[in-house]
């Protein structure tokens, strides 16, 4: 099954766009504690199943997670449930930080 990727930059861009995309990181809350991009949205990946009807199918929805993989791994999911609007984030936070964009640990209530 093919994932839509799209990289850091072309990402940093949308965010500052109109209209940006959801932004999901679907790593752990202690990995998220250590750094997430500032937009982004915890929905670890074990819960996806659980939370899919809070991932709206008429927006851009774009999955992070450290590297690539286990975002990958949402988009897929949600690909089988008939959603097409959503993107992996290419290298994940770990190449999001190497092209100097802002990162920040998210901070849990």
């Amino acid at each position: 099954m093919l994932v839509k990727e799209i990289d850091s930059n072309e990402l940093a861009q949308w965010l500052e766009g109109e209209t940006p995309p959801i932004l999901i990181d679907v790593r752990t809350p202690q990995e998220m504690q250590q750094a997430s991009i500032p937009s982004g949205k915890a929905l670890p990946l074990k819960t996806l199943p659980h939370r899919t009807d809070e991932i709206p199918k008429n927006q851009k929805v774009v999955f992070y997670c450290r590297t690539g993989a286990r975002s990958a791994q949402a988009c897929m999911y949600l690909a089988q449930y008939g959603y097409d609007n959503v993107y992996n984030l290419r290298g994940g936070i770990v190449n999001w930080a190497r092209y100097g964009l802002p990162v920040i640990p998210m901070v849990f209530d």
